[in-house]
C-alpha cells in the first residue's frame, strides 16, 4: 500500500508540471497582445507602440518564453498568480479567493443532491427491474442526460421561478437562491449515477455469493443492502471522486445563467475582458483539482478494496 501511494505521488508531480506547461502555452497562443489588452483596460486614450513596449516590459512579456514559464510556475508555487488586468489593485489569488466560497457552496449542495437522489432511485430501479417505476426512471435518465445545463436552468427559471413564483430567478444571498442552480448542476450527474448504480447492482445480483446468501436463509433486504449495494458502490468510489472537481468546473455555465457570483462567472467575465492572468489561474486550478482528487480517491479505493491491495503486493 505504501509503495502504491509513493508511485502515484511520483507520477503525479510530472503530470502537474505538464498541465501547468500546457496551460501557460495555450494562454500565450491567444492572438491578442496582453500588453495592449492591459492598456485598454486602463483606458489609455492613445495606444502607441512605445506604450505597448513599456507595458510589455512591466509585465515581463519581453523576456524569453521558457524564462517566463519558469518564473510563473515558481510564483504559483508560492501562491502568487499575478495581478488582474481588469483591476490592477487586486491580485488573482484574491479574486479567486473571493469567488471560491460561492462555487464550493454550489458544488457542495449539488453533490448532496447527487448522493441523496441517485442512491435510492438506482437501488429501487435495480430491485424492481422492468417495473413501471424502473421504466419511468430510465426514460427520465435518458432525457435528462441529453439536456444541456443552460437549457435546464432556463426551464427551471421559467417554470419554478416565473410560473410558480417559488424561488428567486437569479442572484445570491439566501439558501433559496442556491436551490435551482445546484439542482441544475447536479441533474446530469444524478442521471449518470442512477444508471451506474442500477447496472452495478443488476450485475452483482447475478453473482454466486447472492445465491449462497439466499441458501443460508438471509433476509432479502439484508442481502440487497449489506451485500449487493455495498459491493456495487465500491466501483463508484473513483467516479464520485472525479465528480467533485467536475461539479466545481461544471458550474461555469450555470453560474452565468443564474448570476451566481462564483468562479465560473469570474472566468467568463475574465474571458470577455481578456484578463489573462485570471483565466490562466482558473484553468490551472481546475487541472490541479482533477489530478488531486483522482489521486486521493484511487488511494481510498485501494485502501477499502482488499482485491486491489492484493494486486499491489503481488
Amino acid at each position: 500500500m505504501r509503495q502504491y501511494i509513493i508511485r502515484r505521488l511520483l507520477a503525479t508531480i510530472p503530470l502537474l508540471f505538464v498541465i501547468s506547461f500546457f496551460c501557460f502555452i495555450f494562454i500565450n497562443l491567444i492572438p491578442s497582445d496582453p500588453a495592449e489588452v492591459a492598456l485598454r483596460v486602463r483606458q489609455t486614450p492613445v495606444i502607441t507602440p512605445e506604450a505597448i513596449a513599456q507595458v510589455r516590459a512591466e509585465l515581463g512579456l519581453d523576456r524569453p518564453f521558457f524564462a517566463r514559464y519558469v518564473d510563473w510556475v515558481w510564483n504559483c508555487l508560492q501562491g502568487d498568480f499575478g495581478v488582474s488586468y481588469t483591476n490592477p489593485s487586486r491580485t488573482v489569488l484574491g479574486e479567486l479567493g473571493r469567488c471560491l466560497p460561492a462555487t464550493l457552496s454550489l458544488a457542495g449542495l449539488s453533490l448532496v443532491y447527487v448522493i441523496v437522489l441517485s442512491l435510492p432511485i438506482g437501488f429501487l430501479s435495480a430491485v424492481y427491474k422492468d417495473s413501471w417505476f424502473d421504466r419511468i426512471m430510465r426514460g427520465i435518465v435518458f432525457a435528462t442526460t441529453a439536456m444541456p445545463a443552460y437549457w435546464v436552468g432556463l426551464l427551471l427559471i421559467w417554470f419554478v421561478s416565473i410560473k410558480l413564483d417559488l424561488l428567486p430567478t437569479s442572484g445570491s444571498g439566501t439558501f433559496a437562491h442556491l436551490i435551482l442552480p445546484a439542482f441544475t448542476v447536479a441533474l446530469t450527474y444524478i442521471s449518470t449515477y442512477i444508471r451506474l448504480i442500477r447496472n452495478n447492482m443488476l450485475e452483482n445480483m447475478r453473482e454466486d455469493y447472492v445465491l449462497y446468501a439466499r441458501v443460508r436463509g438471509l433476509k432479502e433486504g439484508s442481502i440487497l443492502v449489506k451485500h449487493v449495494l455495498k459491493n456495487s458502490l465500491q466501483s463508484c468510489v473513483t467516479a464520485i471522486g472525479m465528480s467533485i472537481p467536475q461539479l466545481i468546473a461544471g458550474t461555469i455555465v450555470v453560474e452565468n445563467v443564474f448570476a451566481w457570483p462564483g468562479l465560473g462567472k469570474l472566468c467568463i467575465t475574465s474571458i470577455f475582458n481578456r484578463d489573462y492572468p485570471v483565466i490562466q489561474a482558473y484553468v490551472l486550478m481546475m487541472g490541479v483539482l482533477f489530478v488531486i482528487f483522482n489521486l486521493l480517491f484511487d488511494i481510498i479505493q485501494c485502501a477499502v478494496d482488499p482485491r486491489l491491495r492484493k494486486q499491489e503486493t503481488a
